[in-house]
């Protein structure tokens, strides 16, 4: 008797002790189709700079991935299997940081806060910028991690 998946046309093969699907997965800078037993993350496993990972995933790239796998596992699943969640991760972490940059920039100079603050009282400039920067976050974090 025939699985769904074989009426459907889908093949298996032997891993290890399993016969596991043969799925077209796309995963970054490796062909679809091959499955090996001890496969790693491709997520985790990248360096900056690696051409062959093309964009780096940077802290928020990977906080979106967590919150995706946790919260959003349909998803999730589905960019992996189509090859997109490492170009989402990428465009999540960049927009992210330009934005935390952007906001910092625009509420320190709301609030008032310069170099001549710098200069006068660097305790005090620490303390409104890490403030400052923590609000900005926050920002991001609800408006591009978990939403």
């Amino acid at each position: 008797m025939k699985t769904i998946y074989e009426q459907m046309g889908g093949t298996y093969s032997w891993v290890g002790d399993y016969y596991l699907p043969n799925m077209d997965i796309k995963l970054p800078g490796k062909a679809g189709n091959e499955c090996t037993a001890q496969q790693e993350d491709p997520l985790v496993s990248e360096a900056p700079g690696d051409e062959a990972s093309g964009n780096w995933i940077g802290k928020y790239g990977l906080m979106r991935r967590s919150y995706l796998k946790e919260h959003r596992p349909v998803l999730y699943a589905e960019m992996i299997r189509t090859g997109k969640l490492h170009e989402h991760l990428a465009e999540v972490s960049e927009t992210c940081s330009r934005q935390v940059e952007m906001l910092t920039a625009q509420m320190a100079k709301r609030e008032g806060i310069t170099e001549a603050l710098k200069a006068a009282d660097p305790m005090v400039w620490v303390a409104r910028m890490n403030s400052i920067q923590n609000r900005a976050e926050e920002i991001v974090l609800r408006e591009y991690i978990y939403a």
